[in-house]
């Protein structure tokens, strides 16, 4: 358990910062005493071993002290967004208080939904150690690193840094977001040599778009970005390695439900896109013969809180069965094709819409871009394109139509282009394309 390792840090290295959040910097031996009197209080509040411990994610030294606290009492901790309704939160809440859990179970994660209903997602202490191994192993985490998190701390890319920082005795600094783009900058001026961070694609292009500079100039600071939960593009890979040249930048794959799986150091003069990379130490990755990924080792899920059915349609056999589809390469490197639900199949073609937002990324006018399905009087399922663009009064569709047209084959150019304010994203930064198909309907 990650508290152990906090309560070893705090005998052997008591005055090295742990956690750092704005003006409050926790040595490991302040934190460890938080974490003893918050359990304390929660267990004289009634929390009993193997019990469900529901509450909000906060931005703060505050949700790593209840978070371990928790698993301190032998419960078991869901945190939830900390913008969701009190409806959402008493319904987590009756959901998880319903079962009975063996003493494995550590964490409860429940997913957005991107896929369909959002599901509270079972984790056990092997898992969350299997999955901080796989980290520490593969993209070399030391007690020298400050890690930089800026994305929700109940999501499993932030929550799942935690483990092996703390694990090997690192320093974690907490942000509210990428809103403040000047606090993620004024974070590099900490006094520490190596610093990381995980930042979702579309945050990625934000600074590349409006902070390039600002980011040149932590090419000697900046051990390795890690990125994920959406594709990232060729054209952002190459624009990140070049503001970055001695940097490792990892595109990585993984889930709620599997852990972090693989990963592709993407600063190698290639810029694969699609590419996830060769899997981690504590993870096995197959290929269906329908071509999805298959997924397997210690870092998967238990299953889900209150749902056999769906438990049943993804797990058998200790292997989890995705709805991502790719191959493997003679290299053994993992390649991402799309997912089952969002592949759009136009006159007998089946097209994967990131093919056709990455290549409306390139397009030097655009800043974002989702692609969809919509119904076309003649041809019936076509490809429609909503773009964010950078100038209205000087953007041209018919560019940008024959642009994309010299980079994909002529099925896959979008019959319908609109322009929109905003691109809508979930929270934890991809693409929310039930959005737009609520829409369309």
């Amino acid at each position: 358990m990650i508290e152990s390792y906090i309560q070893k840090h705090a005998n052997n290295i008591p005055n090295k910062i742990a956690v750092i959040c704005e003006d409050d910097k926790v040595t490991y031996s302040q934190l460890w005493q938080r974490i003893e009197t918050r359990a304390q209080e929660l267990k004289f509040n009634g929390l009993k071993p193997q019990r469900p411990y529901v509450f909000k994610a906060t931005q703060n030294v505050e949700f790593l002290v209840n978070y371990c606290a928790i698993h301190l009492c032998n419960a078991i901790a869901v945190p939830l967004e900390n913008k969701v309704t009190n409806e959402y939160f008493h319904n987590v809440q009756e959901d998880v208080n319903q079962c009975l859990f063996t003493p494995d179970i550590k964490d409860i994660l429940y997913t957005t939904g991107t896929t369909g209903k959002a599901k509270g997602v079972m984790l056990s202490n092997t898992a969350l150690e299997a999955c901080a191994d796989n980290f520490i192993n593969d993209l070399k985490i030391t007690q020298e690193l400050l890690f930089i998190i800026s994305g929700p701390l109940n999501h499993i890319a932030p929550l799942f840094k935690i483990h092996p920082l703390l694990t090997v005795g690192g320093t974690i600094c907490i942000l509210n977001g990428m809103r403040d783009i000047n606090a993620f900058f004024e974070a590099f001026n900490l006094p520490y040599k190596k610093f990381a961070t995980f930042l979702v694609p579309a945050s990625i292009r934000m600074l590349l778009q409006f902070s390039y500079d600002k980011l040149c100039n932590l090419a000697n600071k900046i051990d390795f970005i890690e990125t994920g939960a959406a594709p990232i593009t060729k054209h952002d890979m190459m624009q990140l390695s070049k503001a970055l040249p001695n940097s490792r930048l990892y595109n990585t794959f993984g889930g709620t439900e599997i852990g972090a799986v693989c990963t592709y150091n993407f600063n190698d003069g290639r810029y694969i896109e699609g590419c996830v990379g060769k899997t981690f130490k504590n993870s096995i990755v197959e290929i269906s013969q329908s071509g999805n990924l298959v997924v397997s080792g210690p870092t998967i899920m238990s299953g889900y809180v209150n749902d056999i059915q769906s438990t049943q349609k993804v797990l058998n056999d200790g292997k989890i069965y995705m709805s991502d589809l790719g191959y493997i390469d003679k290299e053994g490197m993992i390649h991402l094709k799309g997912r089952e639900g969002d592949v759009i199949n136009v006159g007998g073609f089946k097209i994967d819409p990131v093919e056709v937002e990455s290549a409306a990324i390139e397009f030097k006018d655009i800043n974002d871009a989702i692609c969809i399905a919509t119904t076309h009087p003649v041809i019936g399922t076509a490809l429609k394109l909503l773009i964010t663009v950078k100038d209205c009064n000087s953007f041209d569709t018919q560019q940008l139509a024959k642009f994309i047209s010299s980079k994909l084959e002529p099925y896959k150019i979008p019959s319908c282009y609109q322009v929109v304010d905003k691109i809508q994203r979930t929270y934890n930064g991809k693409l929310d394309r039930k959005f737009y198909y609520k829409e369309e309907k």
